[in-house]
């Protein structure tokens, strides 16, 4: 037996336990320049860094500046996009769920960072979550600084991938909207959802699994293959949003925002409204869309059952002042966003209401906040 030459380099015993660090480098190269795409002269260096960097300096011009954060994941509506190996949309749903919490405050997003757990390292499929990251954080004003691909084997299967990100954005203290600001009379304002957004999905997941319908089949009633149709990303609202606060002549009318997520649509709603006040959302004010409805007599379910689980269609709340509920509702319409009023602020004790679907819905999430419920019958 002949010895291996002294300069033969070693086996990788890395990769003997199933981490592939090559594939992981080829997925920091695809992706390089969609990411660098969300760079602005604030961000400092490139990709590849152990810490991203973003100037603040602008900051100085603040009377009182305030950092907002947040962080998020996708939830189970990664098992659609693994099902059917379509992922260059999942990334918007992750920054929709991150970067839209930070304009509920009034603030603009500055950065984000983001981290991908997969069972193996697929370099194209990697590329395309954070090439979606990355369009949806160059819509919405947010820099891309870093991010993480891990890679775990064992723990996840060679197709299994989670994500999940944080961002941070500023505000003037003098600026931030919530409760505190909510007027009696103020009206509610519903804007429109893209669909289930990324919330629901294990009831959604479920209603399809008791049916037998796969995520690969075609469904004449939702109007296309299921999980191309129940993958529709996340809408963006950030921009827009931020468009209605730079105006002078609405600014001061909005009080408070709320995102639609998990919780349904009252708990979030309630949350962004003060102690002693109360609110009824007129279900007649919109028509839920053919998705929710058919999920929801596949599951043998009302809709007002849902009302907890799904945004039904309503992906945000603004609760404004009634003087500029006109120019809110028409600036976001030339946004591409429809939006109505769906119901208004009362101040006092809220009306007895029966258990039930119609009750009313106190706080949420740690929030001593207002009461809302939602009344009357949907639209058809």
């Amino acid at each position: 037996m002949t010895d291996a030459p002294a300069n033969t380099p070693a086996a990788n015993p890395y990769a003997a336990a199933g981490v592939d660090t090559a594939a992981g480098d080829l997925a920091v190269e695809l992706m390089k320049s969609a990411v660098a795409r969300t760079h602005g002269p604030e961000v400092l260096g490139g990709v590849g860094g152990f810490a991203g960097l973003f100037d603040v300096s602008f900051l100085k011009s603040f009377d009182r500046p305030l950092l907002a954060t947040s962080t998020d994941g996708v939830g189970t509506k990664v098992a659609i996009a693994q099902a059917i190996d379509k992922h260059d949309t999942i990334g918007q749903d992750l920054v929709g769920m991150v970067v839209d919490d930070i304009v509920v405050v009034g603030a603009k997003p500055l950065f984000m960072t983001d981290y991908i757990a997969c069972g193996k390292v697929v370099p194209q499929r990697i590329a395309d979550i954070v090439a979606g990251i990355a369009r949806a954080c160059a819509e919405t004003g947010t820099a891309l600084v870093g991010g993480e691909t891990a890679e775990h084997p064992g723990l996840l299967g060679p197709d299994d991938y989670d994500v999940a990100g944080a961002a941070v954005g500023a505000v003037e203290a003098d600026a931030v909207l919530g409760a505190d600001r909510v007027a009696d009379g103020d009206v509610v304002i519903a804007i429109q959802s893209s669909g289930f957004h990324s919330n629901g999905y294990s009831l959604v997941r479920h209603i399809l699994a008791s049916n037998s319908i796969g995520f690969s089949d075609t469904s004449a009633e939702l109007g296309g293959v299921v999980g191309e149709v129940l993958l529709e990303p996340t809408r963006l609202y950030t921009s827009p949003l931020l468009g209605l606060l730079a105006d002078p002549a609405l600014a001061g009318g909005i009080h408070s925002i709320s995102h639609v997520t998990g919780g349904g649509i009252a708990a979030n709603l309630a949350r962004v409204l003060p102690r002693g006040s109360w609110s009824e959302l007129d279900r007649a004010s919109w028509s839920p869309s053919s998705v929710f409805r058919v999920l929801a007599d596949l599951g043998g379910q009302s809709l007002e059952s849902t009302e907890g689980t799904w945004n039904l269609g309503i992906g945000m709340f603004v609760v404004a002042a009634p003087s500029v509920a006109d120019g809110v509702i028409a600036g976001l319409a030339a946004a591409g966003m429809p939006a109505w009023v769906a119901g208004r602020v009362n101040f006092g004790a809220a009306p007895t209401v029966a258990s039930g679907a119609d009750a009313f819905e106190q706080g949420a999430k740690g929030v001593d906040g207002g009461a809302v419920r939602l009344a009357g019958a949907y639209a058809a």
